[in-house]
């Protein structure tokens, strides 16, 4: 086996919560496979080494939340490989950006030719992601074909996974959750998880008030086992967070103890003071979503047009890496942190045969990570910021047989704490 060795990733801290493996090891690959896990590989076998002492070492990233339709989902599309491989994420899924009627451009386009490898949630939408937070009637239930959606998503099961949907006060006031309802049907008629998105993105339709904690009630008990709730630490209304009690709603703990999961799709969303609420209440995160935007991912202030006419915009940028710090500063075990993009996310796209471990055998898609020391300002969108003792960046990543250096500009800086 010496003589077939490529390559040996030498002393890093193997974190993968798939197999159950949390140590300092080296790591052989040959043939783009994994060979071997074990200690002293580098002084035993021939082959490229790379010293990885003082990183952590895991399965490839995998975001579960990703707008990369670029070019076509207007100001929501980001490049996928700047977003994917050049980020240290080697899987990115398309939050509902194609639908039945574009899905053929998403695969010519964006899956095909990229080095990330990209799969999608379709949209439950005609439209799909066309810049829907601007365009509320384009959400409607006129403008959903179940059969077609079907249809298409069971002609492409290599890239569609799952089904998104919206339920959020404002589309609620206008059509209640019939779409949802419609969503439902698609999911179930092609065995596929619902992806649902809460908090509201729309204003109340004139002359509507919705309760948004009566909303949450009826939603919830829709969602059958697998299907996937995003945004529990959303910032608006509508979320796992009751308006009325401050609390996580009681129906929402009972869907999670009947088998739905939870995303953290981060974007523009996130809460450091929900999240606290919705932790506190005992609700882990099963999958983490970056949520990146063409939008919110671009660094202005308040006074820049842009940023103010657009209340999901932001000035604190993130990115995967990111938000696995904002976790880990919140108090969850890196082994915790890692499942939720690896092991955890695999297994919901149906993929745990393939990819989120390091089992020997397995593909060699690796990320490694540099977790630096020190005191790092993590802000979200409703303007706190926290210091946290650790934050996780992107070194590189492999798949494929190529590395890929973590040079994307999507990736923030590391802002230390002024001492």
């Amino acid at each position: 086996m010496e003589h077939n060795i490529d390559l040996i990733l030498k002393g890093g801290r193997i974190v993968d919560p798939g197999t159950g493996f949390d140590g300092v090891a080296d790591v052989a690959i040959a043939h783009g496979r994994i060979a071997a896990i074990d200690h002293g590989l580098a002084d035993q076998m021939c082959g490229n080494i790379i010293d990885c002492r003082g990183k952590i070492v895991t399965a490839g990233l995998i975001d579960t939340h990703g707008h990369v339709f670029q070019h076509v989902t207007g100001r929501f599309g980001l490049a996928p490989d700047e977003a994917g491989i050049r980020s240290g994420v080697t899987t990115i899924v398309d939050q509902g950006g194609p639908s039945c009627m574009t899905l053929p451009g998403f695969r010519h386009f964006i899956a095909e030719p990229s080095r990330t490898r990209v799969l999608c949630f379709i949209s439950a939408y005609l439209v799909g992601g066309l810049e829907g937070h601007y365009y509320p009637t384009l959400y409607g239930p006129e403008q959903v074909d179940v059969s077609h959606t079907v249809r298409v998503a069971r002609a492409n099961p290599d890239l569609v996974r799952g089904i998104k949907a919206h339920a959020e006060v404002g589309g609620a006031s206008r059509w209640g959750l019939d779409v949802i309802k419609l969503g439902k049907q698609m999911a179930r008629e092609t065995g596929l998880p619902l992806y649902i998105h809460l908090g509201q993105l729309w204003p109340e339709r004139d002359g509507v008030t919705m309760d948004a904690d009566a909303l949450v009630r009826e939603l919830v008990p829709l969602l059958d086992p697998g299907d996937i709730l995003a945004h529990p630490f959303t910032r608006h209304p509508g979320g796992f967070v009751s308006t009325e009690s401050g609390e996580v709603h009681p129906v929402v703990a009972a869907a999670l103890d009947r088998g739905v999961t939870v995303d953290v799709g981060h974007g523009s969303h996130f809460s450091f003071a929900m999240a606290r609420k919705v932790l506190a209440a005992g609700i882990k995160p099963h999958t983490l979503g970056a949520d990146m935007h063409g939008y919110n991912v671009r660094i202005g202030s308040s006074s820049d047009p842009e940023v103010a006419a657009n209340p999901f915009a932001g000035v604190a940028p993130f990115s995967l890496t990111h938000a696995m710090s904002e976790l880990l500063a919140l108090g969850l075990s890196m082994s915790d942190v890692v499942a939720t993009v690896t092991c955890n996310p695999a297994r919901m796209l149906g993929l745990g045969h393939t990819i989120g471990t390091l089992a020997v055998g397995r593909p060699a898609e690796i990320t490694v990570l540099d977790l630096l020391e020190g005191a790092f300002a993590l802000s979200d969108n409703s303007g706190e910021t926290v210091t946290a003792s650790q934050l996780l960046r992107p070194v590189f990543a492999l798949k494929d047989g190529m590395r890929y250096a973590a040079e994307s500009p999507l990736v923030p800086p590391a802002i230390p704490v002024a001492a």
